[in-house]
């Protein structure tokens, strides 16, 4: 039960990073969440730490790709 919770809101804060972030960041947050997750066998603190460090390895590759 606590998982699916877990699942519903990091979707939810996806979708909210979607909406502020470039196609890099919101691919390396997403990316970076899977990692986390299995990294640490689930646990909340990893998914969301590999977030946090997927979005930034987004925003460095944006910064050194520009358009």
């Amino acid at each position: 039960m606590f998982r699916s919770a877990m699942v519903i809101v990091l979707a939810g804060a996806l979708a909210g990073i979607a909406g502020c972030a470039s196609r890099a960041e919101t691919v390396g947050a997403a990316g970076g969440a899977v990692v986390g997750n299995a990294a640490t066998g689930g646990g909340a603190i990893g998914t969301i730490g590999g977030a946090a460090v997927g979005y930034e390895a987004g925003k460095y590759y944006d910064q050194k790709h520009p358009k």
